[in-house]
């Protein structure tokens, strides 16, 4: 029995093992290495991400029920597996996407951090503990402040790197002392355990509505949630694109895993009172980001202001508190992690020729690339969600656990946002297609690595609307961790 214990305990972590090895094969790498070949980084980390993934997929399946280690401190279900694997998809994009980025791709500390923010990330949708949480974030957030000030010599870059630091910590106080609450109300720091303490009546119902109120808060930073959303233009464009990138998808999943579990798990006897407060947080996300990008220049800020909508969508599944809400985050985020990718890879290989970011520098673009052409075209119809694409599904599940759970007034706010966004989609796309430009008939070459990693965030993002019943499968699988 204890030998299957440890067995088990060992697979539950199994990503956490790999990448923590992978960490130390990068330093060592790093250190014996010459100038020239420093490039073969990006190599070992994408490498490695790939492999933790194929272990992780194949190795590191939960069983039906919840394996609890270290007291209860993590767990092993499919909440926490699912998000594991959008976080390594993200990361393995990601570090794909900066292959041939000069100032980072023969860094060796640029892939320990973004490794580092990956483990905490798989950290943080494993935590059934407050500690543990804390830690986690902390362990995620610290690398990430890191490397959007990571090009010190672009003034933007530092912008961004202290404004995300000064706000992250800001945020992560507040945070903080909500969760001191519960622990000093409830003695117990289990989230699990929470519910319990909370349902005898230990806490005062003021009280217990500030603490969730500031918990709120403090994921509705990390999510980019608005009015919470203020650092995140700034932060995505000024931060380097890859890691742009990565904030967009892979961070803000962690922001949605640690959410969802949290408010869901602990908070039941104020459901009303928490689910409202998402409820306005949605509404604010969806309408403050879509009208704000119409007037957006900067395809990089356009993507924030995107983004911003985005985290309101999938605030519907939260504030809906049910079984198909937390299905429909899961799903949602599988969607969306692949599609921001095809799109802040796509930019990055235009940025490397043009050196702009500017959407009016994207005229003509589909006759320079067809490839790059084809996959913006793709990943802004899916943003947009239009069908096939695995966006349109996404939305609709969205929009479901909001009906089901009698939120009619915010589904209708979220399709009529949904026009507005496909308009400033539609804006690039007629840039691209329908602009004329001095360089029309200048090739754009896109390095192999980054074809291979647009090829595969496309198809992924069209098995994810062709192949719908599997994946949502999964992600019903991962809500059942919760009801």
């Amino acid at each position: 029995m204890i030998g299957s214990i440890s067995s088990e305990m060992i697979l539950a972590i199994l990503p956490e093992i790999v990448l923590l090895a992978l960490v130390a094969v990068i330093f060592v790498v790093d250190l014996v290495v010459s100038d020239e070949r420093r490039g073969m980084l990006a190599t070992i980390t994408a490498v490695g991400l790939l492999l933790t993934l194929v272990l992780t997929a194949l190795f590191s399946r939960p069983g039906p029920e919840a394996v609890l280690l270290w007291g209860g401190m993590l767990r092993h279900d499919w909440l926490a597996f699912i998000f594991k694997i959008i976080f390594l998809v993200g990361a393995l994009l990601t570090t794909i996407f900066t292959i041939g980025w000069e100032p980072i791709w023969r860094k060796g500390e640029f892939y320990v951090l973004l490794l580092t923010s990956t483990i905490g990330m798989t950290l943080v949708g494993a935590s059934g503990d407050l500690i543990m949480l804390f830690l986690a974030i902390e362990t995620t957030s610290i690398p990430l402040y890191v490397m959007a000030g990571f090009l010190t010599r672009d003034d933007k870059s530092n912008e961004a790197g202290f404004k995300y630091l000064l706000f992250g910590a800001m945020m992560t106080a507040v945070m903080l002392y909500g969760f001191s609450l519960l622990y000093g109300f409830t003695g117990t720091t289990n989230i699990y355990e929470l519910t319990t303490a909370i349902g005898a009546g230990e806490i005062p119902a003021a009280v217990l509505v500030g603490a969730a109120v500031l918990v709120l808060i403090g994921f509705g930073f990390k999510v980019a949630m608005a009015p919470l959303h203020f650092w995140a233009p700034d932060v995505y464009e000024g931060a380097p694109t890859p890691v742009t990138a990565f904030l967009s998808t892979a961070s803000k999943a962690a922001g949605f895993a640690a959410l969802t579990r949290v408010m869901v798990a602990a908070f039941p006897s104020i459901t009303l009172e928490w689910t409202t407060l998402v409820a306005i947080g949605a509404a604010l996300s969806m309408t403050l980001g879509n009208l704000i990008a119409l007037s957006q220049t900067n395809i990089k800020r356009l993507l924030a202001y995107s983004s911003v909508a985005h985290a309101g969508y999938a605030l519907l599944g939260v504030a809906a508190a049910s079984e198909l809400g937390v299905a429909s985050v899961v799903y949602y985020f599988l969607v969306y992690v692949v599609t921001n990718m095809a799109a802040f890879g796509a930019i990055i290989v235009v940025y490397r020729v043009v050196g702009s970011d500017e959407i009016a520098d994207y005229a003509g673009l589909h006759r320079r690339q067809p490839l790059l052409g084809l996959v913006l075209l793709l990943a802004f119809l899916s943003l947009a969600g239009i069908p096939p694409m695995g966006g349109f599904f996404a939305k609709i599940l969205v929009f479901a656990a909001a009906v089901e759970a009698g939120l009619i007034w915010l589904a209708v706010l979220g399709v009529l946002n949904a026009i507005i966004g496909l308009y400033y989609y539609l804006i690039v796309l007629k840039v691209m297609y329908v602009g004329e430009s001095k360089d029309a008939d200048k090739p754009l070459p896109v390095l192999r690595p980054h074809s291979a990693g647009l090829v595969v965030s496309v198809v992924a993002l069209l098995v994810l609307g062709f192949v719908f019943g599997p994946f949502y499968q999964w992600a019903v699988s991962s809500a059942s961790a919760l009801f």
